[in-house]
């Protein structure tokens, strides 16, 4: 297995960054079938070969994902994306 953690700052107000995540979380199962709830300010995923959380924290939102056996050969390229998606959303 490997593991992702990283932090992302951002600006919005606690409302505006769930709708965003909501969002995100809607456009990965759109794209790759992964599952997500909230459990309190956490965004919590899974799908095949990954297991996440995105925490909403004051400023800043804090991600943590374990990938696969498969996925873990790609963790670079992945964690590029999330870099991306995050910068796109909250910018």
């Amino acid at each position: 297995m490997s593991r992702i953690e990283l932090q992302h700052p951002h600006h919005k107000s606690p409302e505006q960054t769930r709708q965003a995540l909501e969002e995100v979380a809607g456009k990965l199962h759109a794209r790759f079938g992964v599952s997500h709830h909230w459990d309190g300010d956490t965004l919590a995923f899974n799908g095949s070969g990954v297991d996440g959380r995105i925490a909403m924290q004051p400023g800043a939102l804090h991600v943590t994902a374990e990938l696969g056996f498969l996925l873990s050969a790609m963790k670079g390229p992945i964690e590029s994306e999330i870099r991306r998606v995050l910068g796109e959303r909250f910018a």
